[in-house]
């Protein structure tokens, strides 16, 4: 089983390389599933075949399927929504916006998500593409059983005999007051397990990658490498980065000359920020990217030299974890000899010189404003150290 995560900003092209990497998948004799989790679907329009909640058949081997997040939201959030709606009714707070309320945020994208494993363990498919929500931010939503699994464990236990205590009285004394059911606590911990086991697919790296659909453009880029970061900092095996819509050699004469040249410096960057991750490109095509043939183009494009169904990158490359007297990241810089490096920052972005190489880092709030306190480059990493507390403390501490 092989499971491609693709996701980016909105915009860049997204859902068309997730269409042409399951086309081509499915070409290279794979039966595979491709998956919208995006509230906005628009794989229907891609493949020009009317897809919906349930897998469509669009070509051979070639299934589609784009899930329905108000229906998933009711199977695994149906017992708790009317709980809260019971709630919401006895303090006369029932008008429409509080009806909204009764999901939180991000709770629709992850109950999508969860279709992920339904489809992966039915040994239906050998393949599963997910055209992922335009954000990496979804994908942070699946570190939080984590803490559920806490959660469930350690106090669930105690709350739950607590409230059969209590239940048979509250009623009375509260006016009216339903306290949670035993449907709506099992219908929790049901979710926490399945969130469990979703996690364990997604996090494993022989079976699951994430690939970053990019265009070269500053803000598209900066977004990117944000994402890129948190998907290191939660443990997901990013192992491309597919730069969409470049500008072809033919277009760097007249009119499009300026363009080509901002798409050269861009891509140069792209490959600062994301080295040593294999950059895919895919030019901008003279038509609109619609139907089985111009998909087949773009992933030929895009896999001209590689598989796209391998694993093409394993293994972290920033790391960051606590110790005791501060944080350590971790930056992977292959083909770099032991030379001079040198580290400087503005803001949240870290610009490290390692010999001839150089990369541009997006830190992530926990280490804004700690001081670097050392540096050292062995078997091709470099480790950072930073202050346990932020200047900001420090200089309070000194007052």
């Amino acid at each position: 089983m092989r499971v491609i995560i693709y996701t980016g900003k909105g915009g860049v092209g997204k859902t068309s390389v997730s269409a042409a990497t399951a086309v081509k998948l499915a070409e290279q004799g794979y039966r595979t599933l491709i998956l919208s989790t995006d509230a906005a679907h628009s794989l229907s329009d891609s493949f020009q075949v009317a897809l919906g909640s349930e897998p469509v058949r669009i070509s051979e081997r070639l299934w589609g399927v784009e899930v329905d997040s108000l229906r998933e939201t009711e199977k695994h959030w149906g017992a708790v929504r009317n709980w809260l709606s019971g709630l919401m009714s006895w303090a006369n707070l029932d008008d429409i916006t509080t009806e909204e309320m009764l999901v939180f945020p991000g709770m629709e994208e992850l109950f999508s998500l969860m279709e992920i494993r339904r489809h992966a363990t039915s040994g239906d498919y050998d393949a599963i593409i997910v055209d992922c929500a335009p954000t990496g931010e979804t994908l942070r939503l699946l570190s939080y059983p984590n803490l559920l699994r806490w959660w469930l464990e350690k106090v669930f236990p105690y709350e739950r005999r607590l409230l059969k205590v209590v239940r048979p009285v509250a009623k009375v004394v509260a006016g009216g007051l339903e306290l949670p059911g035993d449907n709506v606590l099992d219908s929790l911990a049901s979710l926490v397990r399945q969130l469990e086991k979703l996690q364990k697919i997604i996090i494993d790296p022989a079976m699951t990658s994430v690939r970053v659909v990019v265009n070269p453009e500053k803000m598209v880029i900066a977004e990117a490498r944000r994402a890129f970061t948190y998907l290191n900092l939660y443990g997901f095996n990013t192992d491309a980065i597919i730069v969409n819509r470049v500008l072809p050699a033919e277009a760097g004469t007249g009119y499009w000359s300026t363009w080509r040249d901002i798409h050269l410096k861009y891509e140069e960057e792209i490959r600062n920020s994301f080295s040593p991750l294999p950059i895919l490109r895919i030019p901008m095509m003279e038509s609109e990217v619609y139907g089985l043939p111009m998909l087949k183009r773009i992933g030929e494009a895009a896999f001209a030299n590689t598989d796209a169904a391998a694993v093409l990158y394993r293994g972290k490359v920033q790391e960051i974890r606590k110790e005791e007297d501060g944080y350590v990241l971790e930056l992977v810089l292959p083909f770099v000899q032991k030379d001079q490096h040198q580290l400087s920052q503005k803001g949240d972005e870290l610009t490290v010189q390692a010999g001839p190489y150089k990369r541009k880092v997006l830190l992530p709030r926990t280490l804004l404003g700690r001081e670097i306190t050392g540096a050292r480059f062995t078997e091709q990493k470099l480790t950072i150290r930073c202050e346990n507390k932020t200047i900001s403390n420090r200089h309070e501490e000194d007052e």
